[in-house]
């Protein structure tokens, strides 16, 4: 199985051709393409998505009660060893599901972070801005005051 892409694209480069803003995280625009061409991933997710729905329990409790019933006359020792088998199966691809569920939040958390982090040093810089700004316009309208007192503007 392919190691999880933890480098999310950049919003410039999750942005559609028309330079709309992305419909989803970049991450998770990331996670979907990998996920579309990953043959084992989709495996994956199909028979976790089956085995996590009612129809999975349905199937396996008409089959276990006909195996049951109608096919050995002593069906435990067998129906003991492949329900283990199957549970074995089974948690392997929970605790797939549960690593990639994982990666998927790191690699979100991680792009989030980053865009924090940027947006921080954004503001730093427009506030720093803001102030030389404030105090240039202080200092002029001070030396105004100090200048052209007792003159009236026209």
């Amino acid at each position: 199985m392919s190691q999880p892409d933890t480098q999310p694209p950049s919003p410039s480069e999750s942005r559609s051709q028309s330079g709309n803003p992305p419909l989803h995280h970049p991450v998770v625009d990331a996670h979907l393409a990998r996920q579309a061409t990953d043959l084992q991933v989709r495996i994956a997710d199909a028979i976790t998505k089956f085995a996590g729905s009612m129809l999975f329990v349905y199937i396996h409790a008409v089959g276990f009660a006909v195996w049951m019933l109608f096919v050995e006359g002593s069906p435990w020792p067998t129906l003991t060893l492949v329900v283990s088998l199957e549970a074995i199966f089974l948690s392997t691809f929970v605790m797939i599901g549960q690593n990639r569920q994982a990666a998927f939040q790191q690699a979100k958390a991680d792009h989030d972070f980053v865009e924090q982090e940027l947006e921080l040093k954004t503001n730093t810089e427009l506030t720093r801005a803001i102030h030389a700004m404030t105090t240039e316009l202080h200092r002029r309208l001070l030396a105004g005051e100090v200048g052209g007192s007792g003159q009236s503007a026209s």
